[in-house]
């Protein structure tokens, strides 16, 4: 028999029981549509994730002092941003950032342990941070010490409401500063209130905030921008220079690290990989499953046309014949059924991308993948039934009722 015969009769015997086959094809539609819809809700989460962090300032690097090094002089200074803004000549800006923790009263309203952050004037241009109304402080103020703040959009909505805060007097601490100023609103960025902070010259942090004792100049953070993505390493090898050089440490074991925005979406990427490769077990368990249920249908197919098999023997059928035929049927169901599959999954992942707060991206090789492994379930899962069938002896086979 030719192979378009067989697949003809292979049609046919499906057509017989349509439902049957319909439900049959169900486990693998399931289980192609969730491998496409689970790799979308990754990728989706994974370019949420990197965009949020590249909003935070292009070519960025982050340096951070390291704790309890041995041999480490001191710990970051605001001198140091200072000296890596004079010598770095890669970079086009750099700022300082230190923290405290204070409440904050504004009008009537009082807030409890509100992030306080002293930064410097190029605070918004370094991290790519618009200012939504008012303006950022000058250079000058900030030299100076000027008692001025700028809020943070949800701050300022906390504070003040509908009345705009500009020229408005807040107190942080037992220190009273005029608003000048209120950050564009930013949100939550890898689980950081951006819009939940108040910005002010950093000397302001390190004359009210932080102890002569236990240094006051001290910063947290260094932000250095580069000027392109193709100086990055270079600037990152002058920086470090730069910083082993004024802590008198070995630049193979500083007292500090530097991170790219590429380092910080790299390790957040980690953490989401663990949640693809579940859900990805969890896409190939449903495919599983409908292979089996192909499984099922096809030996009890078998057991049902255990007459037509061996009347198609007796008329001449080669056992290879029986065996393409029902293998041919396994394969039409889970083809059929992967079809089904990326279209329902596809459409799912778009409607679930534009109807839920979850952002969803389909992954063009999803589509490939999950309808090959469809195709591979339905010869895998059928070999078996269709073996057996082509095992059958004629003889014993006509006489079965």
């Amino acid at each position: 028999m030719s192979i378009t015969q067989t697949l003809q009769i292979a049609w046919e015997g499906l057509m017989l029981n349509r439902v049957r086959s319909f439900l049959t094809t169900l486990g693998i539609i399931i289980g192609v549509a969730s491998v496409i819809m689970m790799l979308a809700i990754s990728a989706g989460a994974e370019a949420a994730i990197a965009e949020q962090i590249n909003s935070l300032g292009a070519n960025l690097l982050i340096v951070s002092p390291i704790r309890g090094v041995p041999g480490a002089s001191r710990t970051m200074v605001y001198e140091d941003a200072e000296a890596i803004a004079e010598t770095v000549s890669s970079a086009t800006s750099v700022s300082a950032e230190q923290n405290a923790s204070q409440t904050v009263k504004g009008g009537s309203t009082t807030l409890e342990a509100i992030s306080i952050l002293g930064v410097t004037d190029s605070f918004p241009g370094v991290r790519d941070y618009a200012i939504g109304e008012g303006r950022f402080f000058t250079t000058e103020e900030n030299d100076r010490g000027v008692k001025v703040a700028v809020l943070g959009y949800g701050i300022a909505q906390d504070l003040f409401g509908e009345e705009s805060p500009i020229g408005q007097q807040i107190t942080i601490g037992s220190t009273r500063l005029t608003v000048i100023g209120v950050m564009a609103q930013k949100g939550i960025v890898a689980d950081v209130d951006y819009d939940g902070r108040v910005y002010v010259p950093i000397e302001i942090v390190f004359q009210k905030f932080m102890p002569t004792a236990i240094g006051g100049d001290r910063v947290r953070t260094i932000y250095v921008k580069a000027e392109s993505p193709e100086v990055i390493e270079s600037t990152i090898s002058q920086v470090t220079t730069v910083l082993a050089e004024r802590h008198d440490v070995d630049p193979a074991q500083p007292d500090f690290t530097i991170q790219t925005q590429q380092d910080i979406i790299s390790t957040q990427q980690a953490t989401t990989e663990a949640f693809r490769d579940l859900l990805g077990w969890v896409a190939g368990v449903s495919l599983v499953v409908g292979g089996i249920g192909i499984m099922n249908i096809m030996l009890v197919s078998v057991t049902e046309r255990t007459r037509e098999i061996g009347l198609r023997q007796a008329l001449g059928a080669r056992p290879r014949d029986v065996q393409l035929q029902f293998l041919l049927e396994a394969l039409i169901l889970s083809l059929a059924g992967g079809l089904v599959g990326v279209l329902a999954g596809v459409g799912g992942s778009t409607l679930f991308g534009a109807l839920g707060e979850m952002r969803t991206e389909i992954v063009p090789l999803s589509i490939p993948l999950a309808f090959t492994a469809a195709g591979s379930v339905g010869i895998f899962f059928g070999y078996y039934p269709a073996t057996k069938a082509a095992q059958l002896d004629p003889i014993v086979a006509l006489r079965h009722e």
